[in-house]
């Protein structure tokens, strides 16, 4: 006799992908809220830097780094033509002013200052030479101008006698005019021979003053010759230390030529270089301090240049009260340099948030600490240790303010101990 079998109910037979189903569909239920829901990521407390929101007195500063250069740079350049015949003063050497640097050599200087020399000792020569000439000419003119003279006097006297004789009958009036004719010629004769000698003495005078003009011209050119020849030696103008010397033994120079730099070195400035962005909110004047050997100095700005290179500009400072030990050139410090005077702010320590963020959001801790929130906020000035919080946060708050590259999307972080 069979035995009849019962059938399963559908939910017996199935119940293995029913209950897959289920789970299934549970799953995708869970996958859709937490989608919709806030984005959660958990992390280690001990990777996270949480800082606390505060009242604080804040100052908009700049750091940067500072190295000490020389206010002014010297370039020394050749004044005379010449092939280098030896370097002195090596690179870096601290000199006085006057010292050899290096010495040139110019034979061809050498020969125009012989042939000067031997033109002016021709010159010298001709100048005597005129000179005794134009002094016997005078003496001619004198012993001619001194004879006339006589000769007219003695005629005077003559012509006296013959004119007393001829009153008295004694000569006849052709003999008297005769000798008058004579007297009167050379009195006139005498008159030219002295207006002669007048002339002459005025010639002479101009003469030996062109003489003696050209003569002096001639001197200054030969001493000027000479004075080229200590060009050949180029020295330091002023005090300080010799940056380098960019030529070598045997090249040949002209004048005019840069070989080498000198640092014044007792003239110090500290360039820094700032982003551009403080390009116009730095001036002249504003202070700054340098940090060296736990000790600070008091500098200010003396210059701005106001051209932009790499996105940065360079300022110059200088100490205005002490300057630290064993300054050097090439010495670098650290600068905070001052853009106004502290004030009462809500501030927040500087983080990796800001770069992430762009300052428009933070995470807050809640009151337990346990989960951080994503929190809208605005950020106004910063300085190199604090951001100024303008809105979203209150004295007080927690925020976490580094390891925003690892959060990514996350809106919630759960902090585990």
């Amino acid at each position: 006799m069979d035995i009849p079998i019962k059938k399963k109910h559908p939910a017996v037979r199935y119940r293995y992908s029913i209950l897959a189903g289920l789970l299934v569909t549970a799953l995708l239920i869970y996958l859709l809220v937490a989608g919709l829901g806030p984005q959660r990521l958990r992390y280690e407390a001990g990777k996270l830097t949480i800082a606390e929101v505060k009242r604080d007195k804040f100052m908009e500063y700049i750091d940067v780094e500072g190295v000490i250069q020389p206010r002014l740079t010297l370039r020394i350049n050749s004044y005379e033509t010449g092939n280098v015949e030896r370097i002195v003063a090596e690179d870096g050497s601290l000199l006085k002013a006057g010292d050899t640097i290096l010495v040139l050599s110019n034979p061809d200087l050498i020969r125009t200052i012989e042939d000067q020399y031997d033109e002016l000792a021709k010159q010298q020569l001709g100048y005597q030479e005129k000179q005794i000439e134009m002094e016997r000419q005078s003496s001619e003119l004198k012993r001619n101008s001194l004879k006339t003279s006589y000769e007219l006097e003695r005629l005077s006297k003559e012509n006296e006698l013959n004119e007393e004789e001829y009153s008295l009958g004694i000569k006849s009036k052709a003999q008297y005019e005769v000798s008058l004719d004579e007297y009167i010629f050379n009195k006139e004769n005498t008159r030219l021979i002295r207006e002669e000698l007048k002339h002459d003495s005025l010639l002479n005078g101009i003469q030996t003053d062109l003489l003696r003009s050209d003569l002096s011209r001639e001197e200054k050119r030969y001493e000027r010759s000479r004075e080229r020849l200590q060009y050949l030696i180029v020295r330091a103008p002023v005090d300080g230390q010799l940056s380098f010397v960019n030529v070598i033994p045997g090249e040949r120079v002209a004048a005019g030529t840069n070989i080498g730099e000198l640092k014044i070195v007792d003239r110090i400035k500290v360039s820094a270089k700032l982003n551009e962005y403080y390009i116009d909110r730095v001036t002249a004047g504003l202070p700054a301090t340098a940090s060296y050997q736990n000790e600070k100095y008091s500098l200010r700005i003396i210059r701005i240049n106001p051209e932009v290179r790499d996105r940065q500009i360079e300022v110059d400072l200088v100490f205005t009260d002490r300057l630290p030990d064993n300054v050097r050139i090439g010495k670098s410090f650290r600068l905070q340099i001052e853009l106004e005077q502290p004030e009462e702010a809500l501030v927040v320590d500087r983080g990796n948030f800001f770069q992430a963020t762009g300052g428009q959001w933070i995470f807050k801790l809640n009151d337990d600490g346990g989960r951080a929130v994503k929190t809208p906020i605005s950020i106004g000035r910063q300085n190199p240790r604090q951001y100024e919080v303008l809105e979203g946060l209150n004295d007080g708050d927690k925020v976490i303010v580094s390891g925003y590259d690892h959060f990514g999307n996350a809106e919630e972080i759960v902090i585990n101990d």
